[in-house]
């Protein structure tokens, strides 16, 4: 059946903090794993690292780390070579992690995935994170067939801007060949939260613990993460016109899609 314009099309996936919680006990950790390798005696704890999130982007992450706090650190010869070195093994470490299993989907991903799927509306991820870290998390928690399942992955330093900028998104719009006021993004950040709007698409956020306290104006949704039947979400702003059940949905995705609320 042809769609309209306000047709749901496809959903569009963020992956740290919206697909699952990867941040504080993934990411975080690997970094200092990978510090120390290098012989550095830089720690990011809890506190610095939700600090750091402000900027998007592994290796933009080190960079603004050095210029802020280690200044004295930026002479090194062929610095980018050697940031893009620290960061590929801070990702060997995250990896592993993900292998071992120790970073589950956050409630109600992998139920929504596998509605969308039966119902064919697309499903897209538009991250910064790499594409070698999309590929694992998918991998150790949907299975190596999931990978197949996505019909555009948008990830890394495909675009020349990472969030906020929108550039993923258009990325991402161009490959699935969709007008933005046919998809809806699902995001965890203020920055994601700029870029997907600025790419025009609604938004629904999930809050993750590092973003919680971030400003969400613009969401469509805002909600402690996307639910189950048998484990309610909690809203924290926004709503659904006739919402049948507290978790989110194909049927609630298409619902928000066909309203006129921007």
């Amino acid at each position: 059946m042809k769609k309209n314009n306000t047709s749901l099309s496809a959903v569009l996936f963020d992956v740290d903090g919206t697909l699952a919680d990867t941040e504080r006990d993934g990411h975080r950790p690997a970094f200092n794993a990978a510090f120390k390798e290098f012989g550095l005696d830089w720690n990011w704890d809890t506190e610095l690292y939700g600090k750091l999130l402000q900027v998007t982007g592994g290796k933009e992450r080190i960079r603004y780390y050095m210029e802020k706090y280690v200044p004295s650190a930026l002479n090194k010869n062929d610095l980018s070579s050697w940031i893009a070195e620290l960061h590929k093994t801070k990702t060997k470490y995250f990896l592993d992690l993900l292998a071992k299993g120790n970073i589950p989907l956050r409630p109600g991903i992998a139920r929504l995935i596998h509605e969308l799927r039966e119902k064919e509306i697309k499903i897209a991820i538009a991250t910064t994170t790499t594409p070698e870290n999309v590929t694992s998390l998918l991998k150790f928690t949907l299975g190596e067939e999931s990978l197949s399942w996505f019909d555009a992955i948008g990830a890394g330093d495909i675009v020349p801007q990472k969030k906020p900028a929108p550039d993923i998104y258009y990325w991402v719009l161009e490959k699935l060949g969709l007008p933005p006021q046919q998809c809806i993004a699902i995001e965890d950040s203020e920055n994601g939260l700029k870029s997907s709007r600025s790419a025009g698409i609604k938004t629904i956020i999930t809050v993750s613990e590092y973003t919680y306290s971030q400003n969400f104006n613009g969401a469509a949704m805002v909600l402690t993460d996307l639910g189950e039947p048998s484990r309610l979400p909690s809203i924290v702003s926004g709503t659904i016109p006739n919402l049948n059940n507290s978790w989110i949905d194909a049927s609630a995705l298409a619902t928000l899609i066909e309203s006129n609320d921007q």
